[in-house]
């Protein structure tokens, strides 16, 4: 299992108020955007030479930050995380949007998003199916 890269993904109740505040504090540029109903429940942003993610989680309670590993395969990733003290909280699976994910906390109870981008997630599919 290689890391290819990672970024936090904030969780709020008001997505449009923290992505207007991350433009206008930190000059963030979306580059991408994940809609479910018609609604926009999940960006991307560029800040600087960073990625920074915001989730809608509309029940959420205080705010909370999640980590985003993309990893090349993630189920050998997912079981070595699980053997070293991480909490098994969705098992991989292929999402929507093409890739593949699977979700633990570690051992302090940070939510950790291991994926592997939709060129990977296939190969990943074909693997397990």
């Amino acid at each position: 299992m290689a890391v290819q890269r990672s970024f936090p993904i904030l969780r709020t109740r008001d997505l449009e108020r923290l992505e207007a505040f991350y433009a206008a504090a930190l000059d963030a540029r979306r580059t991408y955007a994940f809609e479910d109903d018609g609604r926009v429940v999940y960006v991307a942003l560029e800040v600087g030479a960073s990625t920074v993610a915001i989730g809608l989680e509309p029940s959420a309670g205080p705010p909370e930050a999640a980590l985003w590993i993309y990893v090349d395969d993630v189920d050998a990733a997912f079981d070595r995380v699980l053997e070293r003290g991480a909490t098994a909280v969705a098992q991989p699976e292929r999402m929507p949007w093409g890739e593949r994910v699977a979700q633990v906390r570690d051992p302090d109870g940070m939510l950790l998003y291991l994926g592997a981008e939709a060129s990977g997630a296939a190969a990943s599919d074909a693997a397990t199916d």
